[in-house]
């Protein structure tokens, strides 16, 4: 396997070697507007991908030939970088890599421009030049902040809360219109803040997670929201025979039975751009296990 040092000295001989051809090459047209359309043939052409693959493993987004990066781009039947730091840009469609030639031809026509073809894959061996008036499909598409948003949220877990109510069915019912507490398991991966970041060609988008509120499905068609993940209820407490403090169903259950609580927690990731400009912020809800209450009816003792 060539070193990319070895790489790039003969992809420089190359390239010089292109410029003192270019005016043997004939020019051809394209049809495709350039930017990140997907050509031919490439069903995955959005080098943003949510998977971005493990750091320096040549996976998507891990590298590949010459060290580059950009998501998952295809070539037969195997997997490619879609920008290479030494190759330029991929375009799926015939296979090669694009990168414009540098310094710019003195004939070159104006509105044109001598592009470095590495084809068959990145196969060194196969380099030809091309004279366009337009890039191809794909060539330097700016990165797009909102999926290097969720990128970076694909990163962390956001994990579904862990839920308890009291009173607990295994230890006793509860009795119809009496106060009922409600809680979930605290911490950040439960409720946040998260925070992570990605970053792709000098572009850094910034991510925080936190939970903004919990809807509680008592079971019954009622739905408590509380801000927090509440109180855990203690018989000893200072609030031990009254409503939570601050996560309860307060009036608690009309009728006796049993009920199927499950709580919902509602995420709001924000994103910044280069610690700046602020993106739309992307909403996310993770739901917990059910926990089973029983309630009684209240009885009356008479004499």
């Amino acid at each position: 396997m060539l070193t990319r040092a070895t790489r790039s000295r003969l992809l420089g001989g190359l390239a010089l070697t292109a410029v003192l051809l270019v005016t043997t090459v004939p020019a051809v047209g394209w049809a495709d507007p350039p930017g990140a359309e997907c050509p031919p043939g490439q069903h995955d052409c959005d080098v943003w991908d949510d998977d971005p693959g493990t750091p320096g493993s040549g996976g998507p987004g891990g590298g590949g030939p010459g060290g580059g990066d950009g998501g998952k781009c295809q070539w037969n039947g195997r997997t490619v970088p879609c920008h290479d730091e030494i190759l330029g840009w991929f375009n799926n469609g015939d296979g090669c890599y694009y990168k414009v030639v540098e310094p710019r031809p003195a004939d070159t026509p104006v509105g044109f421009d001598w592009y470095l073809l590495t084809c068959n894959g990145g196969d060194l061996g196969s380099q030809r030049t091309e004279l366009r008036d337009t890039p191809p499909p794909g060539y330097g598409a700016p990165p797009d902040p909102e999926e290097l948003a969720r990128r970076a949220l694909a990163s962390i877990r956001l994990l579904p809360p862990r839920v308890a109510i009291a009173p607990r069915k295994d230890i006793g019912p509860g009795l119809v219109g009496l106060p009922v507490w409600m809680w979930a398991s605290p911490g950040s991966t439960y409720f946040g803040p998260l925070r992570a970041s990605a970053a792709d060609r000098g572009l850094t988008v910034a991510i925080e997670a936190k939970v903004d509120r919990v809807v509680w499905d008592m079971g019954n068609g009622v739905r408590v929201t509380c801000t927090g993940p509440g109180t855990p209820y203690s018989s000893t407490g200072a609030h031990a025979g009254k409503p939570s403090p601050d996560c309860g169903y307060h009036r608690g259950y009309p009728t006796a039975g049993t009920y199927r609580v499950q709580a919902t927690t509602h995420w709001t990731v924000r994103w910044w751009i280069d610690g700046g400009v602020e993106g739309e912020p992307i909403p996310q809800t993770r739901t917990s296990n059910i926990a089973t209450i029983q309630i009684n009816e209240l009885q009356v003792v008479t004499e």
